[in-house]
This record gives structure tokens, C-alpha cells and sequence, in this order.
């Protein structure tokens, strides 16, 4: 059939602001909006003009300040910005309010909860073993870049291709950890090919998904019945991230290995000496192996075992008078193997041979026994062009044929240390062997495979990864914009095309994304999908306003853009809705009205603790396991358990909570985060009696509602004056005085309480939390009233 346009692959264009014009060719002026504060308003007010309705006026300032400070930096107000804004006389006020927010060190923590949803981040691999993943460090990047308003473009270039960029930085490396999220099964008996596979097929879906707003997975078994991609589409763009380094290793390499400032000195020293001694390609090459292992030959590509095998398909393991083959090795200009292994035994003999079982030998190596994993090297003859290594051990104290002797990680080619002769020699040498064998902490990163390990790709016959038809060469769908001229064919020209400002797709799902998380609901609801089978735009040409500004006047600045849209008199409305305006508009897709949202799952946990004064404001670092109920965890194969964090880092934001993808953490899950296994573009929001549950219930919150009490008390004038202690606690949460209604509510609730703890001892102190505390039913009865608090809906609502 042939496609027409859909208004989703048109390049985004300058769109006309729909502000009054005067009539009758000048000579009336103009009608005057005056509810208009910016130019969103006018595309709104034009929508509401056609339904006859009218906006509401400005929420009060107790509730845009507690809104726009929960939309931008996920936290209630500090104490003395709310001061400084309430009691701010001046018309900027709200904009003063709005530019300190922006600024807050929170903001990045925040929106990162945002991507993590998108990036499928976790701190475990997956799977049945569900393993540690030590990538908390690409958490912290993302923190980092939305605090610094790192350009949009600039900031997902470096996620899909920080390493290819030149002259990379150790940050940009780490950026990549983006499509390093994808899970690796550790299961024993695995394909990893298979699971290579799969996670490069998650890739591509989440690349589509997550930044251009549109479903591709179904191309992979055939073409889109509805949109303008082909089956074969898929795999042409399949093969960009085809050729990464990632192979489903137990040690998840490739690794970003991060030296201390010591040793970092050290390495720019060796850098510095190879540069000057050899030549700048070798210098690099140096660098990035010391710096990564990289590029290596993972063992787990060994084949045609004899009395050898892929240790629980983990790493290659020969027991005696075992074999196996590496395939298809380049040796050009190559005398040295460098290699990671374990012997188990003395005296064993390894040797190597060239093309065939019966080949020429390459070399004979007798492996030290060792303690642990290590890394070594063996020299040999130069031999040009490609040879399978057919690799031979024996060793006569192995007398059982059932035990394993030699076991090896990795393998890399290259050759002997450079610049023998020079001045420092000896020295830059030992260092190098040092600072290669040093245990570091590391982050999974994406790197490229060189030109001798190049994969091919090939379409998969009905999506079934091992029946491969034709083959393919990297490309994007002919239906939208072109590849970029003179762009590379791998994942930094894939960067290109899809920040290039034709592609159609990528400023329109960040404006929807945005929109989407300050009123609840985005311009398309399915922000997942924009194509024929996605929701209809509410304000076409709103959104299409702001991507054309996003990237044309505003540099892909997301702090601009979303200043614009909180700035805004539509953002700024009273939520209050009427009758009328209920049964004409029941989901606010009009927005003749501001939105009423529930908190996220992170608001909900950080909200409690900010409120209580329980909130720790300790940045970055490894995750913590705050507390959690027993039995939560129960991890295959492992002895890996939930330890409670320490001291503040059990109060930290919920960011930084550890996420197992198999045992997520239980309140958050209560409350509609994602498991993280696959991108999630949106979460669908839910409302269970279980969610009641864990904010009366759970522990953290029970603590919370104990210290928000006690700060009632403190920060109270008169302690025996109920009325000041309620209204106390209610400011606190809400930031304005309790209402006469609500007043009498919490008065009776504490009446109550007092009257059930004072004859109850045992309860008091129970609810107290102090099994040895002085028994004192007030202080229960206002852990009640604060519990009742911090449930409230208007507490557990964005108003």
C-alpha cells in the first residue's frame, strides 16, 4: 500500500503562536487574553475557546509552591525557600521560585528517577541468578548532566556513543552504561550467543521506545501492518549495535576500569612515556587496554572442545589431555598474548597450534599454579593473517580424567611492550604489569569491536535469531529523515540521525515525556508510540511548538523548556473542577484546569522522610539497602542478601535505593515503579487498598510518622495546645494552616488515640518505638495524628 503521512514522521517545522489578531484588516484591535502569561497559553486557550470553556484561575500560592518544587525537584519545599516565597510580595515571585528550583542540586535526582524507568537501570544483571551489576556510576552521570542542563543532544549522543567520540573521557565512557543496562543471564547451561542476541534486540527496541517514542519491537517477525517499517528495517538497524564488545560474560565486560588519583598519575605517566617511545596508535591502544582489558577475545568463543568445556558456560576449562579451538584469530603483526587465568595444579603443559590439531606450533606454555584469577603473558613468533589456535593441555599429576586443571577468563593479542632500550624502561614496564593486575572498582561500557573481530548481521526469518536470511549493513527507515552525510555507519552516526533536527521523532518524545511528567498525562498519552496506533495528539500543534523551539532556540536545553511549561498560566491553574467541567473534560485533556496527579513511588518514600526531617541529602555513591521486610530476597546459587544500610544511608532518596530486578524493592513496586527488566516509557498509574497498606504500615513510614511527632512537638509553640501542634504538622506537609474541618478530624483522631494508649502501656511504647521508653500516650497519639498526615490524600497527591 502506499503510506501517506503521518503526522509523526513529518519533520518538526516552525508553527504560527495562535495569538489574537486584530480584525477587519487592522482596523479593530485585537481581543485580549490576559489570562495568557506565555506563549503555550494561546494554544491552550484556542482549544478551551472551541469547547466553550474558560481556564481556572491560579492555584493559591501554598500549592504551586508545592507543586512546581515536587515537578521539578521531586521534594517538598525546604523550610526557607518556602518562607522566602510566600512571603515574597514581588509580581516574580513565582519566576525567583522557579530559577532557585532549577538550580537545587535535587533536580538532577529527580529527573534522573525519570530515565532510569527508560534506561531499565538496575543494580543486578537479571535473569535466575540476578547477580550484582556495579553500574551505580552511570546513575551518578545522569544526576550530573541534568543538574549541568547538558544539552539534549549532546546528552543522548553520549549514551549511545560516548566511546566512539574522540578523545573520549572517562565520563563519556560511562554515559554508554545506557545500553549496558541490558540484562545477562549467569544462568549455568545458557546459550550467551543467544542472550547477545537478546540484548542486542532490546537495544534497538529501547532506542526506538525510549527516545523516539514509537513501537518497533514487532518488526523484528515482520513488517508493520500500520506504520512505514519493514522487517528487514529492523535488523539494518540491529546491525549498529551489532558490533559491540558485550558478549553475555559472566564478567560483563567490557569494563571501565577507575583508578584512584595515585594510580591515575601513574597510568598518565605510562600514557605520556609510550607517546614519547613508541607511537601515538600504540600509546592509545596501551591506554585503553590498561584502562578496559580491551579489545580481548572472551573465552566463551572457544569451540570444538575434547575434554574441555565452558565451565558451567562461564569460561574455558581443560581437564588433562583437553582441547579447543579459538576461531578465526587475527595475528597480524602480533608476538604477544596476554591472558587472564586460573591454574589449578603445577606442572601442567599448554600448548598452541596453528589451523589445526596436528598444526605447526605456535608456542608451549607451562602455567603457574595459582590462587586466583591472574594475568600473564606468553610470547611467540610473528605469523601473518587470520588461524584458528588450537589449544592443547595436559598434566601428569591430573590423575582424576574428571578434574579441571586450566580455566582462562580472556585472551588478547598484541604485541611486547614498546620502546625496549629507552630511557626509564624497566620502570614504565613494571608499572604498566602493575596498574594492569590492579583491582579496581569498574562500570560496564559499551565498546566497539576492531575491524578483525567485525560481526555481520543478518535479518532473523520471522524474528527467530537462529535462522539468519539475508545479510544487512547498518541503516535507518527510508521513511524518515535520511542518514546524515559522511556520518559514520555505527552507533555515533546512529547519535547523529537521531538528533539530527529532520529526525521527526526525537524533540517530539522529550516535549511529550516532559509534558507527560508535569501533568500527568502527556500531549499523546502513549508515550510509548506515536505512530497510527498510538493515541491521537490533544494539541498537535503545541507540541510541535515547543520541539521546533527545543531545538532551534533553546539549544536542547531541557531546563528552558521546562521553565516554559511551569511558567506557563495552563501549568499554574487551580485543580478544582466542576461539575460541568467534569462531565465535558473528565480526564483534563483540555486543561482547563491543573492536573491532580498521585506521587511517584519515589516522591512517596522521599516526601515522608523530607517531611519528618528524616531525609538524608548525601549525593551519588553505591546504592543502599534501606529497611526492608525479611524474606524479600531470595537469591539462587548465591548467598547474596539484603543488608539494611547504616546511619543515614538508610534515610537516603529513593533513587538510590539497590534495585534487584527479581526482588525490587516491595513498597515501590506497591506503587507502580517498573521492574526495570525492559524500558518502561511510562508507568500506569494504579490505586490499591495495598498502597494504603504500605504508608500505614510499612516501617519507614511508621518511623517517619514517629519523627514527623516529634517535630510537631519541637516546632510548636505550646505542646498542650492541640490545635497549634495539628496545625504545626499540617503546615509542614502541606504549607499552609489547616482548614476548620480537617482541624476537628485530627483533633477527634488524637482524642481517640490518647484515650486507647493511656490505659495501653505496652501499645504506647510499641507505637512509640522505644520498648524502654517512658510511658507516654500523648506523645502515641501524636504518632497517630502524624501517621494520618502523611495519608491524606492532598499529602499523597500533586495538587
Amino acid at each position: 500500500a502506499h503510506w501517506g503521512q503521518h503526522w509523526a514522521y513529518v519533520p518538526v517545522g516552525p508553527v504560527e503562536v495562535p495569538i489574537p489578531k486584530p480584525h477587519f484588516f487592522g482596523w479593530i484591535p485585537a481581543d485580549k487574553i490576559p489570562w495568557a502569561k506565555n506563549n503555550i497559553d494561546y494554544f491552550i486557550y484556542d482549544r478551551l475557546k472551541e469547547e466553550k470553556l474558560k481556564p481556572s484561575p491560579e492555584a493559591e500560592k501554598p500549592i504551586l509552591l508545592r507543586r512546581v518544587s515536587l515537578d521539578l525537584t521531586g521534594l517538598p519545599p525546604s523550610a526557607s525557600l518556602a518562607k522566602q516565597y510566600l512571603q515574597n510580595p514581588d509580581a516574580n515571585a513565582y519566576g525567583q521560585l522557579v530559577d532557585s528550583l532549577l538550580a537545587s542540586v535535587h533536580f538532577g535526582e529527580r529527573w534522573t528517577s525519570m530515565w532510569l524507568d527508560i534506561a531499565r537501570y538496575a543494580d543486578t544483571k537479571g535473569y535466575e541468578k540476578d547477580n550484582k551489576r556495579n553500574i551505580w556510576q552511570y546513575r551518578d552521570w545522569l544526576i550530573r548532566s541534568f543538574n549541568e542542563d547538558k544539552p539534549y543532544n549532546v546528552f543522548l549522543t553520549e549514551q549511545l556513543a560516548g566511546d566512539l567520540l574522540p578523545n573520549h573521557t572517562d565520563a563519556q565512557m560511562i554515559a554508554t552504561g545506557y545500553h549496558r543496562n541490558t540484562m545477562t543471564n549467569d544462568e549455568g547451561g545458557t546459550d550467551n550467543e543467544e542472550f547477545r542476541t537478546a540484548a542486542v534486540l532490546d537495544r534497538v527496541t529501547t532506542t526506538w521506545q525510549g527516545l523516539m517514542g514509537t513501537t518497533f519491537a514487532c518488526v523484528q517477525c515482520h513488517s508493520h501492518p500500520y506504520d512505514p517499517f519493514h522487517h528487514d528495517d529492523f535488523y539494518k538497524f540491529m546491525a549498529f549495535f551489532n558490533n559491540s564488545r558485550d558478549e553475555d560474560t559472566f564478567g560483563d565486560y567490557p569494563l571501565l576500569r577507575q583508578f584512584n588519583e595515585a594510580d591515575s598519575i601513574r597510568l598518565l605517566k605510562v600514557y605520556e612515556w609510550l607517546k614519547k617511545n613508541s607511537t601515538q596508535e600504540k600509546a592509545d591502544e596501551e591506554l585503553m587496554f590498561l584502562k578496559t582489558w580491551q579489545n580481548s577475545i572472551n573465552s566463551i568463543q572457544a569451540d570444538q572442545f575434547v575434554n574441555s568445556s565452558l565451565a558451567d558456560t562461564k569460561f574455558l576449562t581443560f581437564r588433562n589431555h583437553g582441547a579447543a579451538r579459538l576461531h578465526h584469530v587475527s595475528l597480524d603483526q602480533k608476538d604477544r598474548m596476554v591472558y587472564q587465568y586460573n591454574a589449578f595444579l603445577p606442572g601442567g603443559i599448554w600448548t598452541i597450534r596453528l589451523d589445526s590439531a596436528n598444526g605447526k606450533i605456535l608456542t608451549i606454555i607451562h602455567p603457574i599454579k595459582t590462587k586466583d584469577w591472574t594475568i600473564t603473558y606468553a610470547d611467540f613468533p610473528a605469523v601473518p593473517g587470520y588461524h584458528d589456535l588450537y589449544m592443547q593441555y595436559s598434566n601428569a599429576a591430573l590423575k582424576d580424567p574428571l578434574k579441571d586443571g586450566l580455566q582462562f577468563d580472556w585472551f588478547h593479542f598484541t604485541q611486547k611492550f614498546p620502546g625496549k632500550g629507552a630511557k626509564d624502561y624497566a620502570e614504565i614496564e613494571k608499572m604498566y604489569w602493575q596498574l594492569l593486575r590492579e583491582d579496581v572498582p569498574n562500570t560496564p561500557v559499551m565498546m566497539e569491536n576492531p575491524a578483525s573481530m567485525h560481526r555481520k548481521s543478518y535479518v532473523f526469518e520471522r524474528g527467530n535469531w537462529l535462522v539468519k536470511g539475508a545479510e544487512v549493513e547498518p541503516d535507518v527507515p527510508h521513511s524518515l529523515n535520511p542518514f546524515p552525510i559522511n556520518a559514520p555507519r555505527n552507533r555515533l552516526g546512529l547519535a547523529m540521525w537521531i538528533t539530527d533536527k529532520q529526525n521527526p521523532l526525537t524533540a517530539r518524545t522529550m516535549v511529550n515525556r516532559l509534558w507527560e511528567q508535569l501533568f500527568g498525562v502527556g500531549l499523546v498519552e502513549t508515550l510509548e508510540d506515536m505512530g497510527t496506533q498510538g493515541a491521537a495528539p490533544t494539541h498537535k500543534e503545541l507540541m510541535d511548538y515547543l520541539a521546533y523551539k527545543f531545538m532551534n532556540e533553546d539549544g536542547w536545553s531541557l531546563k528552558k523548556l521546562m521553565k516554559e511549561i511551569v511558567m506557563s498560566a495552563t501549568y499554574r491553574q487551580d485543580s478544582k473542577v466542576s461539575r460541568e467541567l467534569l462531565k465535558k473534560d473528565p480526564y483534563n485533556k483540555l486543561y482547563a484546569r491543573g492536573s491532580r496527579v498521585r506521587l511517584t513511588a519515589e516522591q512517596v518514600r522521599d516526601q515522608a522522610l523530607s517531611v519528618s526531617g528524616l531525609l538524608s541529602n548525601k549525593m551519588f555513591g553505591p546504592p543502599v539497602m534501606p529497611w526492608e521486610p525479611a524474606g524479600i530476597w531470595h537469591s539462587p546459587y548465591n548467598s547474596s542478601d539484603w543488608e539494611k544500610s547504616k546511619g543515614e544511608d538508610q534515610y537516603r532518596r529513593a533513587l538510590y535505593t539497590f534495585w534487584k530486578r527479581t526482588a525490587p524493592y516491595p513498597s515501590m513496586i506497591t506503587f507502580d515503579v517498573a521492574s526495570r527488566e525492559v524500558c518502561t516509557s511510562r508507568r500506569i498509574v494504579t490505586n490499591t487498598p495495598l498502597q494504603a497498606l504500605v504508608t500505614l504500615d510499612d516501617s519507614v513510614y511508621l518511623e517517619a510518622s514517629r519523627h514527623l511527632a516529634f517535630r510537631m512537638l519541637k516546632e510548636s509553640a505550646d505542646k498542650k495546645n492541640e490545635a497549634q501542634v495539628i496545625n504545626t504538622g499540617y503546615e509542614l506537609a502541606m504549607l499552609k494552616p489547616v482548614t476548620t474541618q480537617k482541624m476537628q478530624a485530627l483533633k477527634n483522631l488524637y482524642e481517640t488515640a490518647y484515650q486507647r494508649y493511656k490505659n495501653d502501656p505496652d501499645k504506647t511504647c510499641e507505637i512509640i518505638g522505644m520498648a524502654d521508653y517512658h510511658n507516654n500516650p500523648e506523645e502515641a497519639a501524636w504518632v497517630v495524628v502524624a501517621s494520618a498526615l502523611l495519608n491524606l490524600d492532598e499529602v499523597l497527591t500533586k495538587n
